[in-house]
């Protein structure tokens, strides 16, 4: 038995099919399916049925797959531990970031963090909040940047900024020539939103429904650009984070009109894992990243 075997029988579990174990695991198939069977052999005990249509595993099956999940983030621990130790700013970082902040927070930091740590290679992973989530507990990934939740409480977790929230509307709306805006004045209102599954949706909906304002239930956004484009055609109006925001806030066809106090906001933060060797590293990133953004948010 070898740490390659657990990770094809957790690559099995996951994907329920061989060939598609095998291409995660970039083995062929009979490779993939040998090494499984003598596990099993090596073991004495059966892992899964086996069928031409699906992998149904048996309860020792995964039982052994839990175990081996745990066999493999203490044998990356061993690793990173001794790294963290004496290069604790080299190396590899996986970090998984949400669509709403990756493509406006990395221009801002990748420039500022090669700079002043040139030997950290980074590995960047978009996709929504539960899927980095379960791949931040399953150490695919070291680290996250993404916005703070209640349920993230079991993680530990460094604060990066806290990010306004503007309002922004077609240039012809009859609020555009104002330079601010109370959040009461959506009570009424009909908001574009992201679909679900985007936490900044939720934080959104929060404050307009707080408000009085009311889902256009008619069109959901896939991304941020898209919301963009809804607003500019004169679709109706949104709630679009500051860092998504020119910092001169001119842009074709539409205006971004900053709230009065109290200000919607969202808290960004770096999360990672509670027995995570990496902090020294995570401390020491949070705080360049931090310093680094605020001054981009005092500018506007």
């Amino acid at each position: 038995m070898n740490f390659r075997d657990l990770e094809y029988l957790i690559a099995l579990e996951e994907l329920k099919h061989f060939r598609k174990a095998a291409e995660k695991c970039y083995v062929s198939q009979p490779t993939l399916s040998g090494q499984i069977r003598k596990l099993e052999d090596e073991l004495n005990v059966q892992l899964m049925e086996r069928s031409s249509r699906k992998v149904i595993f048996t309860q020792a099956g995964l039982d052994i797959v839990a175990k081996a999940k745990t066999i493999l983030l203490e044998a990356r621990a061993l690793k990173e531990i001794a790294k963290s130790h004496n290069e604790p700013m080299q190396g590899t970082l996986h970090i998984g970031l949400i669509p709403t902040v990756a493509p406006y927070l990395l221009p801002l930091i990748i420039p500022t963090i090669k700079q002043h740590f040139p030997e950290l290679e980074l590995y960047l992973h978009e996709n929504q909040t539960h899927v980095l989530l379960k791949q931040l507990e399953q150490g695919e990934l070291d680290c996250l940047m993404l916005a703070v939740l209640p349920e993230m409480q079991s993680f530990q977790q460094y604060k990066l900024y806290d990010e306004p929230l503007e309002l922004a509307l077609a240039e012809t709306h009859r609020w555009a020539k104002k330079s601010s805006i109370e959040l009461s004045k959506l009570s009424g209102e009909h908001l574009l939103m992201l679909e679900d599954g985007h936490c900044l949706r939720d934080q959104a909906m929060g404050f307009c429904f707080a408000a009085g304002a009311i889902e256009d239930n008619s069109f959901k956004a896939t991304s941020l650009e898209t919301l963009r484009h809804m607003i500019s055609a004169e679709n109706g109006l949104t709630l679009l984070p500051q860092l998504a925001i020119p910092t001169n806030r001119l842009q074709a066809g539409i205006k971004y009109i900053p709230f009065k106090q109290p200000v919607p906001s969202r808290e960004i933060g770096l999360v990672c894992r509670n027995n995570s060797v990496r902090k020294v590293c995570f401390e020491q990133l949070s705080e360049l990243i931090s310093k680094t953004v605020q001054a981009k948010l005092d500018s506007y």
